[in-house]
């Protein structure tokens, strides 16, 4: 059976070139579409988001590219611009407090989810929360367990395979718990590099982030257990390397390892 088809997009965050050089420039490396910073700095400023938000969308559809998922503000104003876009996806990630215990994090969270519910609703937007190492909801159970009481096409599950390299969990298992509230996958791939010598009396650690080949991701899992349940969703490859001299053509060679992989 051929694989089911799925949406490649790039998360254009190292690139702050103006949005019409960037939409030849994603076009060019033969992405779909983006996942667009929605960040100071970049392209669409916050307080800017709903005027400028609906130029980037018709720049980028003028080169053939949607703006599948944002990665910026949750307040309602931004919610509806996303909606009136025909963006469906609002991605964040969600820390745990310094000395905030891990259950009392979840229990603030949800708050600030459920205050968040009725412009998702009344515009139909997917708030996505992706798994993040560190004082981060790190894996797939814990996406699970923070987002399980919600309506997934309002809330859903963002799972990304290169913070679960770095953690360490089963890509099988992964897709498999989070599959039926899976509104996303971010393919990304890093290592644990050592930042001490052996002389010290502990080893201190910190994630190198690489291709898609040579990190802690096993994206052939990943894609073999996407293609056995008929995934046909978005696939956002992050374009976060540690080389940044040398994007441009890692995120090349992600992309066609990526398209080997699924398609």
């Amino acid at each position: 059976m051929p694989a089911p088809p799925v949406t490649f997009t790039v998360f254009t965050k190292p690139w702050t070139m103006p949005l019409p050089e960037l939409a030849r420039h994603v076009a060019s490396l033969g992405f779909s579409g983006v996942e667009l910073p929605v960040r100071p700095g970049f392209q669409v400023e916050p307080d800017r988001v709903a005027q400028d938000l609906p130029v980037a969308c018709r720049i980028l559809a003028d080169h053939g590219l949607r703006i599948a998922s944002v990665a910026g503000p949750t307040h309602p104003a931004a919610i509806a611009t996303y909606g009136d876009c025909g963006i469906p996806v609002v991605r964040i990630c969600v820390s745990i407090e310094r000395d905030e215990p891990y259950l009392a994090a979840e229990e603030r969270l949800r708050r600030d989810f459920d205050a968040m519910l009725p412009a998702l609703e009344r515009h139909g937007v997917t708030l996505g929360i992706q798994n993040h190492c560190g004082r981060s909801v790190a894996n797939a159970m814990g996406l699970l367990h923070l987002i399980e009481a919600y309506d997934p096409r309002r809330v859903g599950a963002v799972l990304d395979a290169g913070h679960n390299g770095l953690m360490g969990e089963e890509p099988e298992l992964a897709v498999d718990i989070v599959w039926d509230r899976l509104c996303m996958v971010n393919l990304k791939s890093a290592l644990w590099q050592r930042t001490n010598g052996p002389e010290a009396p502990v080893a201190e650690w910190r994630p190198y982030w690489t291709t898609g080949r040579h990190g802690l991701s096993a994206w052939p899992r990943y894609a073999a257990a996407l293609r056995a349940r008929g995934y046909d969703g978005v696939i956002c490859l992050t374009a976060e390397y540690d080389d940044h001299q040398s994007v441009n053509r890692l995120i090349a060679e992600d992309l066609s390892f990526a398209c080997e992989l699924l398609r």
